[in-house]
């Protein structure tokens, strides 16, 4: 978690629980407001399927199933 999130979430903390619910709340509305169908990668994410794209590995619908093992 980055500094400023971590940041946010102790002055969330330091709320009145019903005031806690309402910012949690406000988080989610602009969250998916911004991405409303979670398709959107973080930088981290981002690098993360970068990486595993060049990893090596092949799709399950690019190998010919009927001839493994022949």
């Amino acid at each position: 978690m980055s500094t400023l999130a971590m940041d946010a979430a102790k002055m969330i903390d330091m709320l009145p629980i019903d005031d806690q619910r309402f910012a949690c709340e406000f988080v989610k509305k602009m969250l998916l407001a911004w991405d409303p169908d979670f398709a959107k990668l973080t930088p981290e994410e981002a690098k993360r399927l970068k990486a595993a794209e060049n990893s090596g590995y092949i799709l399950d619908e690019d190998i010919d199933w009927d001839k493994v093992g022949i």
